[in-house]
């Protein structure tokens, strides 16, 4: 389901180490572009997650709960620029960005899409104003990984023209997400599959441009929420690219998103956002001092990408029945038993996720 992703690690560094300092996708993003997430959205995101949270409560239940009173205690999504006490107090990856004059563009991070496909969307925040596309799709299980794709790859072919491309891109394949077994709908397979075809295009576009020479590609969830594995249940997806990345190399060093994030703010001349990227240990041994040029070749899709969900699959009730219109509104939990028994068989119950704890022992005088 994955050869794109697969290949680019075989190609370039396989990172078999690599962790995400989050749980799900609302502290998730917030550490991604800004290396941090909020009081406020450490404390709200677990009583609002899997439709928990979302109704609206009067203080004393014994008062009726009318209109004006439900919206001023129903919690919702507290991150993406849903709500300013969120954002961090050194602000996002952008904000550096825009205050040390380097270029930047948005294609669907924090970005609010319009009602109808095809419509501009709208910037979450401020900072993005004039620096996002409106017509890339954000997060919408019901449109195409490969379509975020080729509107991305006719962007780059303006740039292109233009002679320039922004320094720093945040650009988003929401696809693996997957839609459980919704009858009728991409099953869990095509869905990753499409996430990978995406991601296998916009490197092939990148590598093809004008403006490769001197390019780093970096790939990351926002959380490993969607499937902890045997390892660690933050251990996640990492991938690297670029002319002046490693060859055919397996990487072992303990690198996190913040990392990354200290990696790329080192490569943008951006100073740290928070105290965690400050202290994170940068991506040294994913480089090399010599460029090789070699791009990247598109692999083909290993199975159908428009394989849908029978109204017998196990688990489709139950995913009819979840808010998936949107990030993690569904029952995590639940959702990922449905993933599995989707890929492994009806009979397969899905393992219990690992949990790891990272100790260095102190010799008794130290101090």
């Amino acid at each position: 389901m994955t050869p794109n992703h697969h290949a680019i690690a075989e190609q370039w560094v396989l990172l078999d180490n690599f962790y995400v300092e989050s749980e799900v996708s609302a502290d998730g993003h917030e550490w991604t572009m800004g290396a941090y997430a909020s009081d406020f959205v450490e404390r709200t995101w677990p009583v609002t997650y899997g439709g928990k949270g979302t109704q609206p409560k009067a203080p004393d239940q014994h008062v009726p709960v009318d209109d004006e009173l439900a919206d001023r205690y129903r919690l919702g999504y507290p991150s993406e620029g849903n709500y300013a006490i969120a954002a961090p107090k050194s602000g996002y990856l952008w904000d550096l960005a825009k205050a040390a004059g380097v270029t930047y563009h948005s294609y669907g991070e924090f970005v609010q899409n319009a009602a109808v496909v095809g419509e501009p969307g709208r910037a979450r925040i401020e900072v993005l104003e004039g620096h996002f596309d409106p017509l890339f799709r954000s997060f919408d299980m019901d449109y195409p990984d490969v379509k975020r794709a080729a509107r991305f790859l006719e962007e780059l072919r303006r740039y292109e023209q233009l002679g320039e491309l922004p320094r720093l891109i945040v650009l988003r394949l929401p696809n693996d997400h997957t839609i459980g077994t919704s009858p009728g709908k991409p099953t869990p397979q095509a869905c990753v599959a499409d996430n990978d075809q995406g991601l296998g295009m916009v490197l092939q576009g990148l590598s093809r441009s004008r403006f490769w020479s001197s390019m780093a590609v970096f790939v990351v969830e926002d959380d490993a929420q969607n499937g902890p594995d045997h390892v660690d249940a933050h251990r996640s997806v990492g991938l690297v690219a670029g002319p002046f990345v490693r060859r055919g190399a397996v990487v072992s060093t303990l690198y996190s998103t913040c990392s990354m994030l200290r990696t790329m703010e080192l490569i943008l001349g951006l100073p740290p956002m928070s105290q965690f990227d400050a202290a994170a240990l940068p991506m040294w041994d994913v480089f090399q001092p010599v460029a090789d040029p070699g791009g990247y070749e598109l692999r083909a899709a290993q199975v159908s990408l428009t394989d849908v969900n029978a109204k017998t699959s196990w688990g489709a009730e139950e995913s009819q029945r979840m808010d998936l219109s949107r990030e993690d509104a569904a029952d995590d939990l639940l959702l990922n038993e449905i993933v599995w028994r989707s890929v492994r068989g009806a009979g397969s119950p899905m393992p219990a996720p690992r949990r790891a704890a990272f100790v260095r022992a102190l010799s008794d005088d130290d101090d």
